[in-house]
């Protein structure tokens, strides 16, 4: 099947690259001409394991390709999807600007029946209103193309996402015509073999299919991230407790790990989106505003303990933090913990040196050259001479440390530890101070 993507973020390269792989010939349409040079080349600007491998495969095999021009790509796909960004307007609401201007541009370029899918994250009622951004296209120009508009969201975790994309645990789509249904059927046929993954449904179910996952998945790490407050004040250990309730098959042990708070870009913003739609509607969603809220105090759970520990005027102090990423095996840092923590920090007068696998280049690109924030390229360069470490991604590499390096380095032996991934027992015997999140 020839299929065209618009947009060459995160969800449209994944996505076209995916499709590509298993034999369709995918085009990638994006308004940035140096990305789309780049990618012709192989190169991929996001981290994400295995894609660059895949990228640079399908675009040798001639079975994907780039390009910034709009009209070339809606003459080439009969499947057309949109998967351009949608960044979180003023009032936390989905902003959708980029959505209806691809829908624009279909209408304004078409010339025989396309299948138009959303694949970006878009709240209930985008269909109706590409649809119309459409017809209106298709109006001015005198024209009555057939077309149909499906919905068909993402479930992609980043860090592993082409496995997401490759063995889906579902394939949700939401359409109203039978012609279109059979398109998609086709399409994930590959995706489909070893047992029945796509699920049917009306447009708008899928549309808020997508906000009704982030939001449970989110609310459960609120909810964990309460417990935990709770239980440190009362004396009990959150990981028992954890272990306590995820043996419950009815709770299960996934997102019930305490921390210091979610980030990346999707569950805040679809928990805001999902919470401006239903104000829009007159429903008071008090379960979503409490994951919010929640969520917005964890991420300063780490600061209140260093001020605990060390005073409120932290000048001349020096922080070793390990992670910047808001998860392992990716560099993105949008709405990362990381980023509340030194940025209250740094009020306090305290100076970060920073070490991340991966996510470097993202931190200077957001934070550019700071006197009070350096980045090394090893984690125990970070630990001369520091007041504390605090740990906030839990990436593997920090996991089994050099006690033993890291006491010898620290000026003072204290560890914040934002992701519980040592045992304070441990910890302690070694000599340090160890202050988790509910322990």
């Amino acid at each position: 099947m020839r299929i065209t993507v618009i947009g060459t973020g995160y969800v449209g390269l994944v996505s076209g690259t995916c499709l590509a792989e298993v034999g369709n010939h995918v085009l990638c349409i994006d308004i940035d001409q140096g990305k789309i040079d780049r990618l012709n080349e192989g190169e991929v600007p996001i981290y994400e394991p295995g894609l660059e491998e895949l990228v640079q495969k399908n675009v040798q095999a001639g079975r994907l390709s780039f390009s910034s021009n709009i009209k070339d790509g809606i003459d080439y796909g009969a499947v057309l999807f949109i998967a351009v960004g949608t960044p979180p307007d003023e009032d936390g609401s989905a902003d959708l600007k980029h959505v209806l201007a691809v829908a624009s541009d279909i209408g304004k370029y078409m010339n025989e029946f396309r299948v138009i899918v959303t694949k970006s994250t878009v709240p209930v009622g985008t269909a109706d209103k590409v649809r119309d951004a459409v017809s209106n296209a298709l109006q001015e120009k005198g024209a009555s193309t057939e077309y149909n508009v499906v919905s068909n969201p993402e479930f992609l975790k980043e860090g592993a996402a082409v496995e997401d994309f490759m063995k889906p645990d579902r394939i949700v789509v939401g359409a109203d015509d039978d012609r279109a249904i059979e398109m998609m059927r086709e399409l994930y046929a590959p995706f489909n073999r070893n047992h029945e993954r796509i699920i049917i449904m009306d447009i708008r179910s899928a549309e808020m299919t997508k906000y009704a996952a982030n939001a449970m998945l989110a609310t459960k790490i609120s909810f964990m991230n309460e417990m935990a407050n709770l239980a440190e004040l009362l004396g009990a250990d959150i990981e028992s407790i954890r272990h306590g309730i995820g043996s419950d098959p009815r709770i299960g042990y996934y997102f019930i790990y305490p921390g210091c708070g979610y980030g990346g870009s999707c569950f805040p913003k679809d928990v805001q989106a999902l919470r401006h739609t239903a104000k829009a509607v007159g429903y008071d969603a008090q379960i979503l505003d409490a994951v919010e809220a929640v969520n917005k105090r964890q991420k300063s759970v780490l600061v209140d303990k260093i001020v605990k520990r060390f005073g409120d005027r932290l000048e001349g102090k020096k922080f070793a933090v390990w992670g910047l990423a808001f998860k392992p095996e990716t560099d993105d840092i949008r709405e990362a913990p990381s980023r509340t923590i030194m940025e209250a920090l740094w009020r306090h007068g305290a100076t970060i040196v920073a070490y991340d696998p991966v996510a470097e280049k993202e931190v200077v690109r957001i934070y550019g050259n700071r006197d009070d924030l350096t980045l090394v390229t090893d984690p125990y360069d970070a630990l001369d001479d520091a007041d504390g470490l605090i740990v906030v991604t839990e990436w593997k590499v920090f996991r089994s440390p050099d006690l033993d390096s890291m006491m010898s380095k620290m000026k003072t032996p204290v560890i914040f530890d934002g992701r519980n991934i040592f045992q304070p027992a441990t910890i302690r015997k070694a000599g340090f101070e160890y202050f988790g999140i509910g322990r």
